[in-house]
């Protein structure tokens, strides 16, 4: 290395970590060794002379110097740095010229007109290949933030970087095209599949909230929940009335066959025959009228795709589709759910239909509880009067 590049080196170092505002991030010190050992790499890969190298590395070290003084026209500011340096340690004006000329090369959208100016281009534009890139990117956004040049938004920085990648930015040197395209291209394929995976996201979004838009509220679902289990629980404690109403009439049934009736073969037990028979009657009525409130009551199990059509059939009842095929039923569950109207009134009919069979339930229950009571007080009267009289004829 030669004198001059280790003084440019031992100046650019000294001025950047001791001058250059913390707010700068990404165009530091760090960033100016990164662009200096791309350079090298560069350069062992291409044919320049000793001179021509030694103007990169220089443009190299010093291309982000003027960042001292201000972003605005930093090239400017980093040309006019090192023509003052490099004067004061007599380097031939020439050859300060060709440095100037190649810092000024790295303007973002400068044309290179020379291997020198498409190295330092290349170099300075290195980190698109690298898999540090999105981290050394992020810095610059906050950069960026921190100056008050920009700020973006995460979505935003990302279509930046794509429109950089894939539009703005092309690699010039064949060593650049060879080691660094190929990472420069998978982290362009990230940026697009992260912008893609975005869109799958918002678009899922959209129609969870168009279909949240288009569903019953909230306060409808919970009206018919509420309203069909409560349907449901009253018509199982009307089963379950009706139930203990067969098992307390089928025991009294039971104890009359076992004790009384077989004593009624004696004459002298003649006067226990009409209390008996009032008693076995009403227990036997009862029963029946229990097992008439929780008798089943199906339909005819069949519709037409007119009643579909005209949402004249409720097909959230067993009754009316349970000697249907599977295809026609699912067939009717489709043309269901695409109208919410349907819905509705099914859900409507559902709880009509459900309150007619309570109704009916809870009526013959009624009386069935009525006729058991007053058959238990006639049998007891009846046994009472029974028992009088045979102690009178005594």
């Amino acid at each position: 290395m030669s004198d001059i590049i280790e003084k440019v080196e031992q100046f650019a170092t000294n001025l950047l970590a001791n001058d250059l505002d913390p707010k700068y991030l990404y165009h530091n010190l760090k960033h100016t060794q990164r662009i200096v050992k791309s350079t090298i790499k560069l350069l062992d890969a291409n044919n320049l002379t000793a001179k021509e190298k030694e103007h990169l590395l220089i443009a190299a070290w010093l291309h982000d110097t003027g960042y001292t003084q201000g972003s605005e026209n930093h090239e400017e500011s980093s040309c006019k740095i090192a023509r003052e340096f490099l004067s004061k340690n007599s380097y031939d004006s020439e050859d300060i010229k060709k440095v100037e000329t190649i810092i000024l090369a790295t303007k973002r959208f400068h044309v290179p007109q020379s291997l020198s100016e498409q190295i330092i281009r290349d170099a300075d534009c290195s980190h698109f290949g690298q898999k540090s890139y999105f981290e050394t990117a992020e810095y610059l956004r906050e950069e960026l933030a921190l100056l008050g040049i920009a700020e973006f938004s995460g979505k935003e920085w990302r279509d930046a970087n794509i429109e950089m990648l894939d539009k703005e930015h092309t690699f010039h040197t064949d060593y650049a095209k060879d080691n660094w395209q190929e990472t420069k291209n998978q982290n362009l394929k990230s940026l697009i599949k992260e912008k893609k995976t975005e869109k799958e996201i918002a678009k899922k979004e959209q129609l969870k909230a168009k279909y949240k838009n288009e569903s019953p509220d909230r306060g409808i679902q919970t009206l018919f929940r509420v309203t069909l289990k409560n349907h449901i629980t009253l018509s199982d404690i009307a089963d379950t009335k009706a139930n203990i109403l067969l098992s307390v009439n089928a025991i009294i049934i039971s104890v009359a066959l076992a004790n009384l009736i077989p004593k009624l073969d004696n004459p002298s037990n003649a006067y226990l025959v009409y209390p008996t028979a009032i008693f076995v009657l009403f227990s036997v009525v009862s029963m029946l009228m229990a097992v008439v409130a929780t008798r089943p009551n199906i339909t005819s199990g069949k519709f037409t795709k007119e009643d579909v059509e005209n949402k004249k059939v409720n097909l959230l009842f067993f009754g009316n589709f349970h000697k249907m095929s599977l295809v026609e039923y699912e067939w009717a569950i489709q043309e269901l759910v695409k109208d919410k109207e349907y819905i509705y009134s099914s859900l409507t009919k559902d709880l009509y239909f459900l309150g007619l069979v309570l109704n009916r339930k809870y009526k013959i229950l009624r009386w069935t509880y009525t006729v058991f009571m007053v058959g238990i007080i006639i049998s007891v009267l009846a046994f009472g009067v029974a028992f009088h009289f045979n102690d009178y004829v005594k």
